[in-house]
């Protein structure tokens, strides 16, 4: 199932910054928003992200592209800074980096590969949070949307569901802090979802049948965790994200909403 309504003018005047914006969910937010009124930055590390912001451009929207690695911090920085300098103002920051690298039981994780787990699905979202404050502070104003996951109860990918975990501490402690500054952080944790085939592989240096036996496994495992018995629609994940970025939701802040068919994760 899907839903492509749109809100025309939603985020007229905003300037939206869509991380992990090359495929997938990001790729999708970044569209509908710029469909909404938004100018995006899409920033990701693979030059596949240039073919998004030619779309929107090429539809009438407002948008231009960074190419940045935001497992560092510097990296997180510079992409700030150049939505400043386009646009010189960041009012809505959706920290969409992350994704599990391998699929196995924890036991069979080693520890290089534990490490790797945590800097792509936790400290992308840290650091870009950290890096978009001193604007969002001066302004006293700004919406940050972290985009979680309902795999904080899972198998097959432990780090991963901690880094998570993290990013849901992240999202209410965050938001408490900020709140009187008039800046709102909030989260969605996703569940399973289809997308196309992801033109950057989640694991670069690809399954062995072992570990495509465990990815099914954790695939079953989502899908009978939900009432609904099915993965998403990436229209249905991308509605709440905007939502939740959006001046609708002007008084949630702190919370983490499970889009994920009913599991809470």
């Amino acid at each position: 199932m899907s839903d492509n309504r749109s809100f025309p003018n939603r985020f007229a005047g905003k300037t939206m910054i869509v991380t992990g914006a090359g495929q997938g969910i990001g790729a999708a937010v970044a569209l509908r928003a710029a469909a909404e009124g938004a100018r995006v930055l899409l920033a990701d590390r693979a030059e596949v992200v240039s073919t998004v912001s030619d779309q929107i451009i090429a539809a009438g929207g407002t948008a231009s592209h960074i190419l940045a690695d935001l497992e560092h911090h510097a990296e997180a920085e510079r992409v700030m800074a150049e939505a400043m300098r386009l646009w010189n103002r960041i009012d809505i920051l959706i920290n969409n980096v992350g994704g599990a690298i391998r699929m196995r039981p924890l036991a069979q994780f080693e520890p290089a590969q534990i490490d790797a787990e945590i800097r792509r699905s936790l400290m992308p979202t840290l650091y870009c949070c950290h890096a978009v404050l001193p604007f969002m502070l001066a302004q006293q104003a700004g919406a940050i949307v972290n985009v979680s996951s309902n795999a904080t109860r899972g198998i097959h990918r432990v780090p991963y569901s901690a880094a998570k975990g993290g990013i849901n501490a992240l999202t209410q402690s965050l938001a408490m802090e900020l709140a009187p500054s008039g800046i709102r952080v909030v989260a969605t944790a996703p569940g399973g979802t289809t997308v196309p085939e992801r033109p950057v592989p989640r694991n670069p240096d690809g399954d062995t049948p072992e570990e495509q036996r465990w990815t099914q496994e954790a695939v079953e495992q989502v899908i009978q965790s939900t009432f609904v018995k099915r993965y998403a629609s990436i229209a249905e994940q991308v509605a709440p994200i905007l939502f939740l970025a959006s001046d609708e939701a002007s008084y949630i802040t702190g919370n983490v909403l499970p889009v994920a068919g009913g599991d809470l994760g």
